[in-house]
């Protein structure tokens, strides 16, 4: 590898190294070559061309640092370490509340191995990070490009996934999840990769954890000495060449490291080839680790070539999600409340600086800008001269000053404690701590205590929050929040960045427009409650449409009803909804990367749990419901249907027959309620399904792997469905058949075979009634009679009506047999029907409420109906010297309800006369024409009626036509 000549610059700092590396080790060695090597680096980087401006990620004072270079040297090309591909996204940062994340999404992989499926990147962002300061500078200042450098996420996943780090820890809070299973890639990781040295530096530095020996030892320092650019830059190269020689040998993620350097510096060549801009305008910001790389490629002068390879066929897809203070520690392994500990330095660097940091305009939660910005002039090839003067001094040995200069103890962080002191007392009492006053002192004093033991200049807000759990935290915690949680909050808690309206994807925006009429504000975090009154406001039913349909689609909590429900053939009028999309606002940006619409989006993934290769019957049926259920789509649900009638045919296992039998019954009672006619696949799927489970009963009823609940879900569907397949074409003898070979052996499926030939009615109840009894006779089989009651239970399924022989077997067995036998018998048949049989126990205790007595005083002298001897059959006799037609004598006895029914009927001839003898059948035709012309014309009879005075009498009339006479006769008698 080649690299540039050593410069006379940091001789008298190698010098020194070198002394002390021989004082140390006795003579020159290893740890000589590795000083005099950072050196080196440092002074390598210092004089590239291009202005190499090294960050650490969520680092105030890289953040502080970069504003204040950024206003000095005016680039007029950035180039970024960030993701290349992303670069889109970055102008909707001015739309989202910080810290948000740009996410790389990825649901169907196309040159990946399909279990990786979906592919997600994440680059978090936040106002106190360098990344974003370069990003608002870029954006908002005319004549400025941006250009991001770093390998797409794409080749993230080509060339290696093991070395970022992904939120895994399911124990974390919700705002620690905000990233979900995404890869996580940072500008500036910093970190001891030798875990040896990570170990030295934290115990001889008396911290607990990384977070706290970087903000001790690099970011106070750089923060006190951050108007000296040349020394932030050294000292940043130091480190990150310390960390990069001191790596562990893990070849693959040293390898992929340089491999990014090498695909960054061939990037910012080519742009600079491209557009002829001087390296003198430009500023490449990157992690310190990349800035001091040792690969030929290296710098605007480098040697190396670099063959970029192609992105796969994989279609990505990009946003912004939200995020959070505590999403980005339990994504890049860093402290609890450490993000937000830096939150608060970068607000006092920027207050003790008075440095004006570069924002995005129209930022949510920033100012407007007072002053227009000043464009920068773009010229190319020739290097023109920038607004501010450059530093003189810009490769002077800024190092050894650094490293010789003892801490200065800040006189104001001395009342900034004395502030924190006081107001971790006043939270704690809001949290019901018995704190006072004294307390405040006692965490002042402790504070100063434990920086003073652990060599510290002044308490970090880590011995703070140490001393503030010594001095107030007791036994026990009385709230919810203990005193450290306390301080996270008091130093500025965990915040969770919003993606605006304008910034989310066409599938959310379109969410909250059909869902404006509820009258929220959707887009704030935490529950709403929703009121949808659909009878007295109809307009609010496309809302219930949009939230059921979330309900199906997002995380459980997004969208909760309380009140209503939604099922076949059933619509609420009114209902109550916990919303919170919001809090699940990642979830609802991610449904925006598979389509325009959530009916698109549910269509599609109906469509993959049907088509999936785990797919199965039941599932199939139940996304047939789910798309008659909230899409009402007829033409989907029958193409699911047909592909569920598919996957029957080939299915050699009754796994799935319990949920098949549930789906089906209640899609037949839904399309024969909606629909006039049964769709074409149900009425094949029932005919299909009755021929297939009588096909596979038999080995059903043997096989050791099926359940009774499977088998009884079987003899379910073809006793159920048997009327609808008959009259499609079925032949019941296959059932016959089909129950006549199964001959099973364990006792539960015995007794549902004995069920189902009683339904067959090859089985009497009588001779049902009496195996049970013989059970119960056999010393031998009384054991495993709770079994046999589990099997009489599961056919309480194909045979309801089976209830009452079920409750007389269970009272049989407690009335005949001994308490020695009975108590120990008594727990297993509970837990063999709570465990085999527990859906259908309500059928039997409601069998059981209807046959045995109500109150308890009757329950001694009460006889089971199944031992009530039959009553013998009854024989009406009528009695001599009654009348014929009780009824008759009914209406003079009580002529005021035949008043009133004549009345109704409009009759108006009155009572006839007691001595008037009743009118016969032939008189009953002449008296009243219209009845006998109705019967005439019903019987088809031709003709009119004769003149009176040839009328026939009714001996003719009934000789004439007597068919007709009998069938008037009998009409008229039984009226």
């Amino acid at each position: 590898m080649s690299g540039p000549h050593e410069s006379g610059t940091f001789t008298a700092l190698r010098g020194q190294l070198q002394d002390a590396a021989t004082a140390f080790a006795g003579g020159p060695d290893a740890l000589e070559g590795i000083l005099l090597g950072m050196v080196d680096d440092v002074d390598r980087a210092v004089r590239e061309p291009l202005e190499i401006f090294p960050v650490c990620h969520h680092s105030p004072a890289s953040a502080t640092a970069m504003a204040r270079r950024l206003r000095e040297k005016q680039p007029k090309v950035v180039y970024l370490e960030l993701c290349e591909d992303m670069a889109p996204l970055l102008t909707e940062l001015r739309n989202c509340r910080l810290p948000v994340a740009v996410q790389a999404f990825a649901g169907d992989v196309d040159g990946f191995p399909q279990d990786w499926a979906p592919l997600s990147v994440v680059a978090p962002i936040t106002e106190a990070s360098a990344e974003y300061q370069a990003i608002a500078y870029a954006l908002d200042t005319p004549g400025v490009e941006l250009v991001l450098v770093d390998r797409s996420a794409d080749h993230v996943f080509q060339w290696d996934t093991g070395g970022v780090q992904t939120a895994e820890d399911t124990d974390a809070p919700a705002e620690a999840a905000l990233h979900g299973e995404a890869v996580g890639v940072e500008l500036g990781d910093l970190r001891p990769r030798f875990a040896e040295l990570e170990e030295h530096l934290l115990r001889h530095g008396r911290v607990r954890h990384w977070s706290e020996w970087w903000h001790q030892y690099v970011e106070v320092p750089l923060g006190d000495s951050a108007a000296d650019h040349d020394t932030y830059r050294q000292v940043m190269f130091l480190v990150g060449s310390l960390f990069r020689r001191l790596a562990a040998g893990d070849g693959d993620r040293v390898r992929v490291d340089e491999d990014r350097e090498r695909y960054m510096w061939t990037r910012m060549r080519e742009h600079l080839t491209a557009t002829g801009t001087d390296p003198a305008d430009c500023l490449y910001v990157c992690g310190a680790f990349h800035a001091v790389s040792r690969v030929e490629e290296f710098g605007v002068h480098g040697t190396g070539t670099f063959a970029i390879s192609p992105r796969t066929a994989t279609t990505w897809q990009y946003g912004l999600i939200p995020s959070s203070h505590a999403a980005i520690e339990a994504q890049f392994g860093l402290a609890a409340g450490s993000v937000s500990i830096a939150s608060t330095e970068w607000a006092k660097s920027l207050k003790r600086t008075r440095v004006r940091p570069h924002r995005l305009e129209g930022q949510a939660g920033t100012k407007k800008a007072s002053a227009k910005k000043t464009p920068v002039k773009k010229a190319r090839g020739s290097h023109t001269t920038v607004p501010a003067p450059e530093s003189t001094a810009g490769d002077a040995d800024r190092l050894s000053g650094f490293l010789r200069r003892p801490p200065v103890l800040d006189g104001l962080d001395e009342a900034e404690l004395l502030g924190w002191s006081v107001d971790i007392v006043r939270a704690a009492r809001r949290n019901g701590y018995l704190a006072s006053t004294a307390d405040a002192i006692a965490v002042f004093e402790t504070s100063v205590l434990l920086a003073g033991m652990r060599d510290r200049a002044k308490p970090t807000p880590y011995d703070f929050q140490d001393a503030a759990v010594t001095c107030i935290e007791k036994d026990a915690v009385p709230g919810r929040r203990d005193v450290r949680r306390l301080v996270e909050i008091m130093m500025g808690g965990d915040r969770i960045g919003q993606v605006g309206y304008d910034a989310l994807p066409p599938l959310a925006r379109d969410v909250h427009d059909r869902l404006a009429p509820l009258g929220l504000k959707l887009q704030q975090r935490g529950v709403q409650r929703a009121l949808l009154d659909m009878a007295s406001r109809p307009e609010l039913r496309p809302c219930s449409d949009v939230l059921w349909m979330l309900r199906r689609l997002m995380p459980h909590g997004a969208a909760r009803p309380i009140m209503g429900e939604r099922r076949l053939g059933e619509r609420s009028i009114q209902e109550s909804w916990d919303l919170a999309l919001g809090t699940h606002q990642r979830a609802l940006i991610e449904l925006g990367y598979e389509g325009v619409s959530i009916e698109q989006v549910l269509e599609q993934r109906l469509r993959r749990d049907a088509y999936g290769p785990q797919a199965t019957t039941a599932t199939v049926l139940a996304a047939v419901e789910d798309a008659v259920l909230y899409l009402r789509s007829r033409r989907l649900a029958d193409e699911l249907g047909t592909h569920a009638l598919k996957l029957l045919a080939t299915e050699r296992s009754v796994d799935g027959a319990p949920e098949v039998l549930r789906r089906v019954r209640g899609l037949l009672a839904y399309y024969r309620t909606s629909e006039p006619a049964l769709p074409a696949w149900i009425e094949s799927f029932v005919k299909t399904g009755y021929a297939h489970y009588c096909t596979l009963l038999p080995m059903a009823f043997r096989d050791e792997d099926a359940t009774v609940g499977q088998v009884a879900a079987m003899l379910g569907f073809l006793f159920s469905m048997e009327s609808l397949a008959l009259s499609l074409g079925c032949d019941r003898a296959q059932l016959e058949l089909a129950v006549a070979q199964s001959h099973p052996e364990e006792p539960s499926r015995t007794a549902l075979l004995w069920a189902a030939q009683v339904q067959l009615g090859t089985l009497s109840r009588a001779e049902l009634r009496d195996r049970c009894d013989a059970l119960l006779d056999n010393p031998l089989v009384v054991p495993a009679y709770p079994r046999y009651l589990s099997g009489f239970v599961h056919a309480l399924e194909p045979v309801p009506g089976l209830a009452d022989v079920v409750v007389e077997a269970v009272s049989n067995a407690f009335g005949r047999l001994p308490d020695a036998v009975l108590l120990p018998w008594l727990p297993l048949l509970i837990t063999t029907m709570r465990s085999g049989a527990a859906e259908l126990a309500p059928l039997l205790i409601r069998e059981a409420g209807r046959v045995f007595p109500g109150r308890l005083a009757t329950l001694d002298t009460w006889i089971p109906p199944w031992r009530t001897p039959p009553a013998p059959p009854a024989t009406r006799r009528s009695q001599p010297g009654a009348p014929h037609h009780q009824g008759a004598a009914l209406l003079p006895a009580h002529p005021a309800t035949c008043d009133a029914v004549a009345e109704l009927l409009g009759c108006t001839e009155g009572w006839t006369q007691a001595d008037v003898p009743p009118a016969s059948g032939a008189g009953l035709l002449s008296i009243h024409p219209t009845t006998c012309d109705a019967v005439a014309e019903l019987l088809g009879c031709e003709g009119t009626w004769a003149a009176s005075g040839s009328a026939r009498s009714g001996a003719a009339l009934t000789t004439g036509h007597p068919a007709t006479a009998k069938a008037l006769d009998s009409l008229l008698t039984t009226t």
